[in-house]
């Protein structure tokens, strides 16, 4: 299958690798429609990216077709053919952390596209509870999922009231789905920028009123 690697700072080869093995118990095999390009590439490609390895492929967040169902995959409650997101952050579940359900601070928690390949290729086999279905969202729009659920999520933990003022800094793609959330959440939503251009699309796209 084809498969984009970057092998060194600034140098992407696109080859062909083995296709992945039939998914194992609890595993999906999907097949990449779409990928999104973060920041964390970007670094990873001009060489800047901390605790990266090379030769990596990148790309953790993707819009994806479930291929097949390893053995219980299916009581996920997802079927061959449908559109999911991935969520990208694999953990181990048998530390202290991911025992007491904080997954987020597993002990060997791997990124895909960053400690371990990602998405720039054809199909990928990821854990089945990894995925989130979705029967109306685009391959494009789930490709985003990941990004904006990092938005929300800073929007819930700052518990917003709504009516109060809410200082977001930087208007960057995450800056732009947290001012998107906190304006769904009520508040009146100041966003803080070094670029003009940022800041006249947060006015003209957003309805941002109020720009620093």
């Amino acid at each position: 299958m084809e498969t984009l690697v970057l092998t060194e700072p600034g140098r992407f080869t696109l080859t062909e690798t083995a296709l992945p093995a039939p998914p194992g118990p609890g595993e999906a095999l999907v097949r990449v429609h779409r990928v999104g390009v973060c920041g964390t590439d970007l670094h990873a490609f001009k060489g800047e990216q901390p605790f990266f390895s090379y030769p990596r492929i990148l790309g953790h967040e993707l819009g994806v077709e479930v291929i097949a169902l390893g053995g219980g995959a299916a009581d996920t409650g997802l079927a061959v053919g449908d559109r999911c997101a991935v969520e990208p952050y694999l953990h181990c579940g048998a530390c202290i952390v991911c025992r007491q359900g904080k997954t987020n601070c597993c002990v060997r928690l791997q990124v895909l596209g960053v400690h371990t390949d990602g998405g720039m290729r054809e199909l990928i086999t990821v854990p089945a509870d990894k995925l989130r279905r979705s029967s109306t969202l685009s391959y494009e729009q789930l490709a985003l999922v990941e990004m904006l659920g990092i938005g929300a999520h800073a929007v819930g933990r700052a518990a917003i009231v709504p009516g109060e003022f809410a200082l977001v800094i930087g208007a960057g793609p995450i800056g732009l789905s947290t001012l998107a959330f906190a304006q769904q959440a009520g508040a009146q939503v100041i966003a803080l920028d070094l670029a003009p251009g940022r800041l006249d699309f947060a006015r003209q796209a957003l309805g941002v009123g109020h720009t620093v």
